[in-house]
């Protein structure tokens, strides 16, 4: 197993640890919020460091391909679940996040069964960074409605837009044959 991917696997890890506190600060500011949003960073730079590695150490392993988005969108949708429980999260956005990353994932699915590998775009990375600075944000702040409505906006305008790049891009790969 590579450097990158024990960085991705760690992720994984830190995903229970990163619940239990959420799940402990009931939605509130306070010693447990401050740990879940320290977890929750570490966690989301990772995601940096182990791409690095990959891409600078030679170490892209088709492991690492498909554990560090899934490890991203477990994180991300973790946050949004304990938010949308807490009533602090709109049920209708977390679907939204939720539609996208599966009809982005099959689209993929369909496009390796073609030949074809889709890259990440730039539109899913922006989407990515947004979101994990937004969920951010609003554990540094769960009390403040604004910046809540603020959070949930950047999230589901830039999952949208980037689903619908993905699908304008690669509309081809579904209806091409191997």
């Amino acid at each position: 197993m590579t450097t990158a991917s024990r960085i991705t696997l760690l992720r994984v890890l830190m995903i229970p640890v990163f619940m239990v506190f959420m799940y402990l600060s009931g939605g509130q500011s306070g010693l447990w919020m401050i740990i879940a949003l320290a977890v929750f960073i570490i966690a989301s730079l990772t995601d940096y460091v182990d791409g690095y590695i990959a891409r600078h150490c030679n170490q892209v392993s088709n492991f690492g391909k498909f554990l560090d988005p899934l490890a991203d969108k477990i994180l991300v949708i973790a946050a949004m679940t304990m938010f949308c429980e807490w009533g602090m999260w709109p049920a209708w956005a977390l679907m939204i996040v939720l539609t996208r990353e599966f009809a982005v994932t099959g689209l993929r699915l369909v496009a390796v069964g073609n030949g074809t590998v889709i890259a990440a775009g730039w539109s899913g990375k922006v989407k990515t960074a947004s979101t994990m600075v937004g969920l951010c944000v609003q554990m540094a702040f769960p009390g403040v409605e604004i910046i809540r409505y603020l959070v949930v906006g950047v999230v589901v305008v830039t999952t949208v837009y980037s689903g619908v790049e993905y699908f304008a891009k690669n509309w081809g790969c579904l209806w091409s044959k191997p």
